[in-house]
Order: structure tokens, then C-alpha cells, then sequence
């Protein structure tokens, strides 16, 4: 399987998260793209194009698992469609147009991992309207001026902290829910969630990381180890650990 070839990025997954996690990624054409058997069963028939994304995605997910010194295990599908990773790991995949990426660790290390890759490029129109409130809106307009795409770094940087919540809370937030404050000095971002959608099995409060590069928005959440923070907290005897929404 193969897509289109893009430029190799100069910029990195990897470079955004913490010693103790892996990252791996595919940019354009990858000849050894490939899912597992057993993969394909839990994805079901679907367009030659999303069957790409979904192998790059699994692909990428074990790389990085290697890079962990992990045996290679098929990662299924869970119930909301995200990876159900083999227990004792989490992580989080992500993919757009030419590029997909994956990110691992060890539970032990992390309790959650959220990844996020978008293209580099405006909004559509209303998009921005949609998913924030007037003081973030605000805060963007007051960045610096220049050829980067804030609004798609406060977009990538919301679902970089949609994917590490969901993966401690097993619940779905709304856009509007994560009020993202982004710092372009150093490379970073907060997301602090409204009182309404607080959760003690959670953090109220995320910080990021991201990179604009080659035409992408790379943005990367995890969170440390800690009471109330175990990625399995809402688990009720099954054995998967299912963590992380892909896109």
C-alpha cells in the first residue's frame, strides 16, 4: 500500500515527548506498511484509503514499540474505534494527509500519551468559531503575526488533550470543554478544562508541546503517573487496556 509522496519532515514526533516514550512515523510513500491479520478482522471492510491509514497507524504503533524493546502485537479496535493497545502500554496514533505517527510507553512511566497531526493551513471557514470560546479567539489573535497557522496549532493542541483525556476517563469532551492557552516563545501549550467536565480520574489541567514544520502542526500531551491518574481506573475486569483515540 502506498499514498502520494510528500517532502521528509523536518520536524519530529518524537522530539515532543518525554525520554521515557517512543514515537514513530511515516511521511509519503512506505513500502513496508502492513496490519496484522487479526487487525484487518477488527477494522472490517473499508475504503482502500482508510485501510492505509489504519496499517501506517499499526505500523507506526509497533516501531515505536520496538523502540521500547516490546515484542510485535496486533493492537485491535475498541468500541469508540481507538487502538486497543496490549496491556501494560499506552499511546496514541494520529494521522492527515501524507503523514501518520504513533507514540508509546510503558503504564509504569505514563499514564496517558495524546498525539496529534494536522496539516499546516487555516481553518476552514467557521471551524475556529466552532471550537472556542472569545477569549481564546482573543489570545490568537494577540500571537505573534507571520506564516504560522495558530488557529490550526489551538485546533491540533485540543485534540492532542482530547485523546490523553479520553484515554483516563473513558469520556467524550466537547471542544469547548479545553480552554488551550499556547505559548509560541518556547514551543508549548496549556489546556485547562472548564469546572463542569472536571474529573477526578484526570487532570484539570494539560501541558503540551508542538512543532510547525514541512507543512505539518505536530502537538504531543502526556501525563505523568499519579493518584487517580492509572489508565485503567475505568476498567471493570477486561483485561484490554484500550487507550487513545486515533483520528
Amino acid at each position: 500500500m502506498s499514498v502520494p509522496s510528500v517532502p521528509q519532515p523536518v520536524v519530529s514526533m518524537g522530539g515532543l515527548l518525554p525520554a521515557v516514550a517512543r514515537a514513530a512515523q511515516i511521511v509519503g510513500r512506505d513500502d513496508d506498511v502492513r496490519a496484522l491479520p487479526e487487525e484487518v478482522r477488527a477494522l472490517g471492510r473499508v475504503p482502500q484509503a482508510r485501510m492505509w491509514e489504519f496499517a501506517a497507524g499499526r505500523t507506526c504503533a509497533r516501531r515505536a514499540m520496538r523502540a521500547l524493546e516490546l515484542p510485535e502485537s496486533a493492537i485491535l479496535v475498541g468500541a469508540h474505534r481507538e487502538p486497543v493497545w496490549p496491556r501494560g502500554i499506552v499511546g496514541s496514533i494520529t494521522h492527515c494527509p501524507g503523514y501518520c505517527a504513533a507514540a508509546v510507553a510503558l503504564e509504569q512511566d505514563l499514564a496517558a500519551v495524546g498525539i496529534d497531526g494536522e496539516p499546516h493551513e487555516g481553518l476552514p471557514t467557521g471551524v475556529l468559531e466552532a471550537i472556542t470560546d472569545p477569549a481564546e479567539r482573543a489570545a490568537l489573535e494577540d500571537l505573534p503575526s507571520g506564516p504560522v497557522c495558530w488557529d490550526r496549532v489551538l485546533f491540533s493542541a485540543k485534540e492532542s488533550v482530547y485523546k490523553a483525556w479520553f484515554s483516563l476517563t473513558r469520556a467524550w469532551l466537547d471542544f469547548t470543554d479545553v480552554f488551550v492557552t499556547v505559548h509560541p516563545s518556547d514551543g508549548s501549550f496549556q489546556g485547562h478544562l472548564l469546572e463542569r467536565v472536571v474529573d477526578e480520574r484526570a487532570p484539570a489541567g494539560f501541558d503540551g508541546c508542538f512543532v510547525v514544520g514541512a507543512g505539518l502542526v505536530l502537538t504531543a500531551v502526556t501525563v505523568a503517573c499519579g493518584p487517580g491518574r492509572s489508565p485503567r481506573a475505568w476498567e471493570t475486569g477486561d483485561s484490554r487496556n484500550d487507550t487513545a483515540l486515533t483520528v
